[in-house]
């Protein structure tokens, strides 16, 4: 859907490129502190926080990819702790640690890859809402425009 359709105006390209770095800025701490989950949900927070007086694609787009960081922080969070006990703490790798750890890995890659074409969309001035994560944005942000009945 056409940005312009859902919030009831045409973004300008500033508004474009900022929403499009929402969703790029936890790729880039992903990058910067790969080990530590804390990282993305952390580069999302701030640039949540950087535009929370923005316009209301870009606070939405914002929204969006917080709730996605946090969605991923937990399961993350999980496998994170699972590895440092297996590693410092002698507790044993078993087929459960092996099958969440590649559990863990498939979501991560799957949500490379949709953040990447999320952030092209967004640029392109289109509205792309993610399952589950964009009905609760909607929840917690919804947006009104001459369009909404």
């Amino acid at each position: 859907m056409n940005a312009h359709l859902f919030f009831g105006y045409k973004p300008a390209e500033s508004e474009l490129e900022r929403a499009s770095s929402s969703y790029l800025m936890s790729l880039v701490a992903v990058l910067g502190g790969l080990p530590l989950p804390i990282m993305n949900l952390l580069a999302s927070v701030l640039f949540y926080l950087g535009n929370k007086k923005s316009t209301p694609f870009v606070k939405w787009h914002c929204t969006q990819a917080l709730f996605a960081q946090l969605s991923m922080f937990f399961f993350n969070t999980v496998g994170f702790w699972w590895t440092i006990s297996v590693i410092f703490k002698g507790a044993q790798a078993t087929n459960y640690y092996i099958a969440y750890m590649i559990t863990i890995v498939l979501f991560n890659l799957f949500e490379f890859f949709a953040t990447l074409y999320l952030a092209t969309q967004t640029r392109k001035g289109q509205h792309i809402e993610m399952y589950f994560v964009g009905d609760i944005t909607n929840l917690t942000y919804p947006i009104k425009n001459e369009n909404t009945i």
